[in-house]
């Protein structure tokens, strides 16, 4: 079974505001072209999370990272 990273475990990881984070994933969103894995990946109204190692984790992290 493939593990699954939260946005909570990442915050506690990167010591960031979990609430500046979901602000910066909505706003990836709306760039699709920009970040295609996070908006393929998210549904509406679902928890922020993702495999471990996929290229959504990674999109994630790469956001959080500037």
């Amino acid at each position: 079974m493939s593990e699954i990273v939260t946005l909570k475990s990442i915050c506690s990881e990167l010591k960031l505001d979990p609430r500046e984070a979901r602000e910066r994933l909505r706003a990836a969103l709306l760039d699709p072209k920009k970040h295609p894995a996070l908006a393929a990946d998210h549904k509406p109204k679902s928890a922020w999370q993702w495999v471990k190692g996929s290229p959504s984790e990674k999109e994630a992290r790469a956001l959080f990272a500037k």
